[in-house]
């Protein structure tokens, strides 16, 4: 599902990551933990496609078979919205819009019809226990529900791959375990691919492969 080689980042003299190698296989979980600084974040926004790599010579980026360093911004922009989701810790919901317009969004942009983008918001969120928030605003949801409703929005195009940045950092301990519970569910149900950055040992764990971080490389 994903193989990286050779991930370099650098902001201006600080060298973020140091020649980061990963592989992830189709329907694995994957947690990456570490310290505060230690290349967490910019490791999955690379992966994710939101950032490039620092140096390009030897970086290769493959998602689905799909070598990701020969797209340009347009094509690169097409294919995250087309295979990958993305859940974030503070959930992103655009407040004037309902839930289930926030769960459609995604869909829309990829030119789905409003009805069937409609239809699959709304399978994604009875799914997700939220079959009566569907003209909830985010400011008339609790934590939990709000981050089930992104996590709906990470789903709506069925993508192949999830990036999850500390999704439940921001959520009591009860609402992460549900959220914890939910991405395996969500993997057994829908077969997505998770790569999940948490300082959450509980959720790293339950994972089928931890990865630890250490000063810009991954720890063999």
């Amino acid at each position: 599902m994903i193989k990286a080689e050779n991930i370099h980042k650098y902001y201006d003299d600080l060298h973020v990551l140091k020649g980061v190698n990963v592989e992830v296989k189709k329907g694995e979980i994957v947690s990456i933990v570490g310290a505060s600084g230690a290349g967490k974040t910019t490791l999955l926004q690379i992966l994710g496609t939101l950032d490039r790599a620092s140096k390009t010579e030897d970086f290769n980026l493959k998602i689905n078979g799909i070598e990701i360093k020969g797209l340009n911004d347009k094509a690169l922009a097409k294919f995250r919205n087309k295979h990958i989701g993305f859940i974030f810790q503070f959930h992103q919901l655009l407040p004037e819009f309902t839930a289930l317009e926030n769960v459609c969004l995604p869909a829309f942009i990829k030119g789905t019809t409003k009805i069937n983008a409609e239809k699959r918001a709304k399978e994604l969120l009875d799914f997700l226990g939220l079959s009566h928030r569907y003209n909830h605003k985010p400011n008339e949801l609790s934590g939990g529900e709000q981050q089930r409703v992104a996590v709906a929005r990470a789903l709506v195009n069925n993508p192949d791959l999830i990036f999850a940045d500390e999704p439940s950092g921001n959520l009591d301990s009860e609402s992460a375990e549900h959220l914890h519970n939910l991405f395996f569910k969500l993997r057994d149900e829908f077969g997505q691919t998770f790569v999940i950055v948490t300082h959450n040992e509980e959720l790293a764990n339950m994972a089928d492969r931890k990865l630890v971080m250490v000063d810009g490389n991954i720890k063999n």
